[in-house]
């Protein structure tokens, strides 16, 4: 199939739940406190025919095994306390994403997959810092462009010394294009190099290798092959001493397939459901409280594995974020309920609190913030429905602090129900520590950022259950209105953000959501996402003479030379 049938058929549906049976590119070895991670991508493998997976190159595919390698490792694997990532291939670590893939995708494929990507090497990082899985990527080969992104999410870099291996961000000089996985980020903000020589660095398009590398700051150390093993072995065993993980072998919850049924524009699980308009553009996403007392202790919750609560709402979440962002590129609205049970959902969050110390809630509590941190960077308009039955308390409120807009009935619907309860809202110490953003800030603190004494006015009421009038004075809500009103409001915001653009819109958002410090993780979702995706529409990348379209061909790009 050729670049211009690939650009022009429709992209496949893709599927992000695996498991290790399916893996055509990873492989797994676990020794005690150690697990070696080892790339060997198929080259025949790739998620879209018409390109080769050649060099350890890697498309949206291998990215998806890759996040669920981290997955699994953090939930089924307790005892792994230090993770060596490595090549399965002589000499070649990995040359970063598929050029070819690149080249012939659509500009949304290859926004998505740089946003994936950029996820799960988060992710990695999310994993030292917080599961003491410290991870180490033993270059024993070349590392180039988004390979050298991969490694650096580790914490600790190591190049093999055979005079040939090197480390590189050849992109700006080569394609035209950024380093797409925050590689000028990392460079300059986590391993502190200079910018003088991240400027060269990123430039030079053959990069460093061995002890020029190593002192720049590109890697931790080199040893020659001689005695490669034995020195990877000596780092992870020193890492793995270090490490803080308290779980045990044999203590692990198994990922067991997700359970998903797709009916036509229906999609359910068993706590979050989504029905799609498509004649609005929108999707009613429904996320359901619990309908049981938590379990008795932290290791009855590990018990039930991927039936607690907590753990299934996320998996859930998350699976159907990931499906939304790539399958339905025109659902441009996500509408936002949460029902159910506010004193359950109370009670279950008072437990990850008292249990927050067991290795398993730990990463229970760490998958539900990644899994909101996924909502923050979605380019869809995010706007949440509180009304009678609703269980925006504690957790599930992050969901509706997390949206761009926050309407709530006032009183009941009388023409249905007017014998129900008004709607309420309650904050919770949850709200303002367990869930940070991207900008290490929370939702709360992001929502009155540089107001003070409204941010304290709404810590005052935490532990109070609100009702419109009262979460409209608290700033929690954008609009409180009656049942007169309400639906016809709803009805014009969602024609109204029909009717928008949806790249302004997707800038707009984006800009309004991280206020307040710029963090690497803000970097790299805002500056560099926003800059790549200009990029990747420029006529001096992905035009038919850009250098992303004739790499490999012999040909320079042709560039249109006005800086602008």
């Amino acid at each position: 199939m050729s670049e211009t049938t690939i650009e022009k058929a429709a992209p496949p549906v893709v599927e992000f739940r695996t498991s290790p049976d399916s893996y055509r590119h990873f492989a797994v070895e676990y020794d005690g406190d150690v697990a070696t991670v080892k790339l060997a991508v198929d080259e025949q493998g790739g998620l879209v025919p018409g390109y080769e997976l050649k060099m350890n190159s890697y498309d949206l595919g291998v990215d998806i095994e890759l996040y669920d390698v981290v997955q699994r490792m953090r939930f089924e694997h307790p005892e792994v306390k230090a993770v060596v990532m490595t090549s399965g291939i002589e000499r070649m670590f990995c040359a970063g994403a598929n050029i070819r893939m690149l080249a012939a995708s659509p500009h949304s494929w290859k926004v998505n997959f740089c946003k994936f990507t950029n996820e799960t090497r988060n992710g990695i990082e999310d994993a030292t810092a917080n599961s003491g899985q410290k991870w180490i990527a033993a270059l024993n080969g070349t590392a180039a462009g988004g390979g050298y992104e991969l490694a650096l999410a580790c914490d600790d870099i190591v190049l093999v010394d055979d005079n040939s291996s090197t480390v590189s961000l050849p992109e700006v000089p080569l394609l035209g294009v950024l380093p797409g996985t925050g590689g000028l980020t990392r460079v300059v903000d986590k391993r502190h190099v200079r910018k003088d020589r991240a400027d060269l660095f990123a430039t030079k398009s053959e990069g460093y290798r061995g002890d020029t590398a190593v002192d720049w700051g590109f890697i931790d150390a080199t040893f020659p092959r001689g005695s490669w093993d034995e020195e990877i072995s000596k780092r992870a065993k020193a890492a793995a001493a270090e490490s803080t993980r308290s779980g045990q072998a044999g203590e692990g919850v198994q990922l067991t397939e997700l359970q998903r049924t797709i009916d036509g524009d229906s999609i359910s699980y068993g706590h979050v459901s989504a029905q799609i308009d498509r004649a609005r553009r929108t999707v009613d996403i429904t996320v359901s409280a619990p309908t049981e007392q938590p379990p008795a202790d932290a290791e009855a919750a590990r018990a039930e594995g991927v039936d607690y609560y907590p753990l299934a709402l996320a998996r859930e979440l998350d699976d159907l974020i990931l499906h939304l962002r790539a399958n339905e590129l025109e659902i441009g609205t996500w509408v936002l309920r949460a029902t159910g049970d506010q004193d359950l959902v109370l009670a279950h969050d008072a437990k990850l609190t008292e249990w927050a110390d067991h290795w398993f809630i730990n990463e229970v509590n760490h998958y539900l913030k990644r899994t909101l941190k996924r909502v923050d960077v979605t380019s869809r308009s995010l706007l949440a429905i509180i009304e009678p039955g609703s269980a925006f308390v504690g957790t599930l409120l992050e969901l509706a602090l997390a949206a761009d807009r926050q309407y709530m009935l006032e009183g009941v619907y009388e023409d249905v129900d007017a014998d129900a309860a008004p709607a309420t809202i309650r904050l919770t110490e949850v709200n303002d520590g367990r869930y940070p953003m991207g900008n290490g800030l929370t939702r709360l603190q992001s929502r009155f950022f540089g107001r003070d004494e409204d941010l304290e006015a709404a810590r005052a009421v935490t532990g109070q259950d609100l009702d419109a009038a009262a979460a409209d004075k608290a700033g929690l809500v954008t609009l409180a209105l009656d049942d007169i009103d309400f639906e016809d409001e709803l009805r014009i915001v969602i024609e109204e953000r029909a009717a928008l653009s949806p790249d302004a819109l997707t800038g707009m958002e984006a800009n309004h959501r991280f206020v307040g410090p710029e963090t690497m993780e803000t970097k790299i979702f805002g500056r560099l996402t926003a800059w790549q995706n200009w990029i990747f529409i420029r006529p001096n990348a992905s035009g038919p003479d850009g250098a992303l379209r004739r790499y490999g061909s012999g040909q320079k790009g042709e560039y249109n030379l006005e800086r602008v």
